[in-house]
């Protein structure tokens, strides 16, 4: 089976402007997504998922850089971009990663890929229910389910979001919610604002150094030790998508 990954990436951004390619010890946030995406075991292509927009050339430059497949669609129909994308790589299984989560846990990829390859599930994912720190949502669904979705979904927040058609319809598909013991979705370290940069930005700086790969308890570990680094964002929250 063709397993891909697919990272929808643009600069735009009304709250933190071209923050994917904010700079941190030298190198933008998503090359080190790209850097963490690239060990996911089971996945045959990395794909960033931009616009036909001038100001996203940048994100094109990266990819080139570093070798990482792209593609190029619709802004607003980001739906559409994606089973474009989809369709140009062959993908038999999708997994969407946003740009935002420039921690993503390789680990925890790995674990949904794996769930969704050895059952009979059309999307499985970490979102459906609050269990993982925002920054670490990961959803995993089928060529099929994705195909219905583009042509059924008439809802502007469905064409924008990828997934909601998806499972607000549980007639249609068969779900399953992933989920953790213990709820950690108290954490936040996705990029929405300057705040979250400067939080990401620290993670990185003390973590990449002693290990490339450092996962959720890695830095949940570093957050106990240093209790201002919670504070940094503690002002925002971000609902779950549903």
């Amino acid at each position: 089976m063709n397993v891909v990954i697919i990272v929808q990436a643009r600069m735009s951004s009304t709250r933190c402007p071209g923050k994917v390619l904010k700079q941190v010890m030298g190198r933008p946030l998503l090359e080190y997504q790209i850097e963490r995406l690239k060990v996911v075991r089971n996945v045959n292509e990395v794909v960033i998922a931009t616009t036909k927009n001038k100001i996203d050339d940048p994100i094109v430059k990266l990819c080139k850089k570093l070798h990482c497949s792209h593609f190029r669609g619709s802004e607003n129909d980001v739906l559409l971009r994606y089973y474009e994308a989809a369709m140009k790589f062959d993908a038999k299984c999708i997994i969407r990663i946003n740009s935002d989560c420039p921690l993503i846990d390789p680990s925890i990829v790995e674990e949904l890929v794996e769930f969704y390859l050895n059952n009979a599930f059309d999307y499985v994912s970490n979102i459906l229910d609050k269990s993982y720190p925002i920054g670490l949502h990961t959803e995993v669904f089928s060529m099929k389910a994705l195909s219905n979705a583009n042509n059924n979904s008439v809802n502007l927040d469905e064409r924008e979001h990828v997934t909601p058609y998806i499972y607000r319809n549980p007639h249609l598909f068969k779900m399953f919610s992933y989920t953790l013991r213990n709820d950690l979705s108290n954490y936040r370290w996705t990029l929405d604002y300057p705040e979250d940069f400067e939080l990401i930005r620290l993670i990185i700086t003390k973590l990449y150094p002693l290990k490339t790969y450092f996962d959720m308890f890695d830095i949940i570990e570093l957050m106990s030790l240093d209790s201002r680094l919670i504070k940094i964002n503690s002002q925002f929250t971000k609902k779950q998508t549903i």
